[in-house]
């Protein structure tokens, strides 16, 4: 239900509607904190990939961000995760979520980079690539996941829901990425963050 959603461009959050009319998601989370029984991520909850992935482009000399969709509570467990990154932040932390075009205005100006230096790197075509590249982002798509099979770049570029460069690459795995950076196959940047 949730790919179906997403591939007509709703969001997600309108599933929960659809189950259950006047679903409200933040009394729910809260009420599941209440029980005990809150959202809780672990090292198990990465992709295999991901640590190294960080690891490698920090010791390439990169700027390494992890930005998301996430509550403060949510942020508070990946901090405990120690990943090799130099910036860690939710959208709940930053007041701002994807796609809000904000959320990757904010975090250009966290990086201190210029726009066309950071490369954002993210699973979905609707959420992650079009507003970043709308930002004025380069864009890496990270094609896996269901994600990365319900929504089709294709169709979005003829919708209007996706610009015509964007994604400026795309890779099936985070090793990947660091292997296509590392030959420089990333599109009109100086050094992507």
């Amino acid at each position: 239900m949730f790919g179906a959603v997403i591939a007509r461009g709703g969001d997600y959050r309108d599933v929960f509607q659809h189950f259950r009319p006047g679903f409200d998601l933040e009394k729910e989370r809260q009420a599941r904190l209440d029980a005990g029984i809150g959202e809780f991520l672990n090292g198990h909850d990465l992709y295999p990939d991901a640590r190294p992935c960080l690891a490698a482009l920090q010791a390439a000399g990169y700027l390494v961000g992890v930005a998301g969709n996430q509550t403060a509570r949510a942020g508070r467990f990946l901090r405990e995760l120690n990943l090799p990154c130099d910036v860690l932040a939710t959208s709940d932390e930053w007041g701002v979520t994807k796609p809000d075009v904000a959320f990757f205005d904010k975090l250009a100006a966290v990086s201190g980079h210029d726009r066309n230096e950071i490369a954002y790197v993210g699973d979905r075509l609707d959420n992650d690539i079009a507003p970043a590249a709308e930002a004025g982002l380069v864009t890496v798509w990270v094609r896996r996941g269901p994600w990365g099979y319900v929504l089709r770049p294709r169709e979005m570029m003829i919708a209007g829901q996706l610009p015509d460069d964007a994604p400026s690459l795309t890779v099936a795995t985070l090793s990947d990425l660091v292997t296509e950076l590392n030959a420089g196959r990333i599109a009109d940047t100086n050094r992507p963050d």
